[in-house]
């Protein structure tokens, strides 16, 4: 049975655009590997940090959305720890009323960048 997760991590600001993307390009692997479903990507950019971390004060954030079987969780956060590349990282289990508001919240994304182009 495979749950459905939501991952923000944070790479480190001293990182160039291609070291961020190499970053994102092996947790995206990672659960892709380990017969999971890439379900939802966002590239959020450089943000300021609400504190600092590790003497800094931006860092770019990226978020996953994926299916993945319960025993991958901690194997996956492993890996985010041994990266020296990831300041920070979040996963949380989504539940039905979860699943639902990001569903909404893709819909709004989608027709906002309709209304644009």
């Amino acid at each position: 049975m495979l749950n459905q997760y939501e991952t923000v991590f944070i790479c480190t600001p001293v990182l160039s655009e291609p070291q961020v993307k190499e970053a994102v390009k092996k947790f995206k692997e990672l659960i892709a590997e380990n017969g999971g479903e890439m379900i939802h990507e966002e590239d959020w950019g450089m943000k300021k940090l609400a504190y600092p971390i590790q003497k800094k004060s931006t860092g770019f954030y990226h978020l996953f959305e994926f299916k993945a079987d319960p025993s991958f969780i901690s194997k996956y956060e492993t890996e985010f720890r041994r990266d020296e590349r990831v300041i920070r990282f979040m996963t949380v289990k989504l539940d039905k009323y979860a699943i639902e508001y990001s569903n909404k919240r893709k819909k709004l994304q989608k027709a906002k960048t309709e209304q644009e182009g």
